[in-house]
């Protein structure tokens, strides 16, 4: 009999633990985090603020403080907002290595791989004054983030600069072999598809000037760009607009190659600019796994500020995700 009673309570007990077992709901199974690599990413700055689903912010550091950022309805590209971001006088002139910026950031949640291709768009249109001198002056960058540790520091592989109040796009990468323009190698300038660089041995870097605006040549241009780099090739389709035009809608495809594998394409209202393959980017100790774009002036010191809009920013895995107008290069 204790036997037959001890056999009722365990089965007893088993059906009560069954009751709750089927009662009590178990904890969903948590979706896994998109990839970023095949996310969508935009914001016409029509909000007030940056939309979430652009994964854009405004960076606090010490170098953006003194900068502006305002969200606002003067004459935007399209809708009816648009990002103006302007850098002001903030550094002593005589100080090493002080630079002024007011730059948009990725968030680091949506940050790409550096071996994988991005397309971004974005439209920009720059402000009066226009800088003329030939200072350090950057509209647009495409950076690999670095570690906490790294040694030195490591120039944008992709930036949309200017200079003497023209447009340019440079690419960058570890120190290549290059031949100077007059040289016996290069005796009467680069062969055909060779980029016009600039070697800068102290920092182990090489940076190609790969678009100039149109009307201008490369001898336009600061004469430190005096050497021909076989390492990185250039097909150049067309010049960029004037940088006094005003709105400009830039398409860019984003895939860095440290190796010699990289591929850059660069649209401007529709019309192919550059496409630009070979060594670009850096592979180096101290650099970590992903890049990143930032967008906004960012400059050496100056006496006035400097003001710059944005409007429609795009980011996708494929050119048809940000393409406005014109048609994708072929892969």
């Amino acid at each position: 009999m204790v036997e037959l009673a001890g056999r009722h309570r365990i089965g007893r007990l088993a059906l009560l633990v069954t009751a709750l077992l089927v009662t009590i709901p178990l904890p969903a199974a948590t979706a896994p985090a998109p990839d970023p690599a095949s996310l969508i990413l935009v914001d016409g700055f029509e909000q007030g603020s940056f939309a979430p689903e652009g994964g854009l912010f405004y960076k606090d550091n010490p170098e953006q403080r003194a900068g502006r950022i305002a969200f606002g309805r003067n004459a935007p590209l399209q809708g009816q907002g648009e990002l103006t971001l302007t850098a002001v006088p903030a550094c002593d002139r005589r100080a090493e290595g002080c630079s002024e910026r007011a730059e948009a950031w990725e968030r680091p949640e949506v940050l790409v791989p550096y071996s994988e291709t991005v397309w971004y768009g974005l439209a920009i249109r720059l402000n009066d004054p226009l800088p003329q001198d030939d200072r350090r002056y950057v509209m647009a960058q495409w950076k690999r983030e670095t570690l906490r540790d790294a040694e030195r520091d490591f120039s944008p592989f992709l930036a949309l600069r200017l200079y003497q109040g023209r447009l340019g796009f440079t690419v960058e990468t570890d120190l290549l072999v290059s031949y100077p323009i007059g040289s016996p190698e290069r005796p009467e300038g680069c062969l055909p598809g060779e980029a016009r660089v600039l070697n800068r041995p102290e920092s182990h870097q090489t940076r190609a000037l790969v678009a100039i605006e149109s009307g201008a040549t490369p001898e336009s241009y600061p004469d430190y760009f005096d050497a021909c780099a076989p390492g990185i090739r250039v097909t150049r389709h067309a010049d960029l607009p004037s940088a006094q035009k005003g709105w400009i809608d830039f398409v860019v495809r984003s895939r860095p190659g440290p190796a010699g594998d990289g591929h850059v394409e660069i649209l401007a209202d529709g019309v192919p600019i550059v496409t630009v393959k070979g060594h670009i980017g850096h592979a180096a100790p101290g650099l970590d796994r992903n890049q990143y774009f930032k967008f906004g002036p960012y400059r050496a010191p100056n006496a006035l500020p400097w003001s710059i809009s944005y409007d429609d920013f795009r980011r996708g895995p494929r050119c048809s995700d940000v393409i406005r107008a014109g048609q994708c290069p072929a892969e």
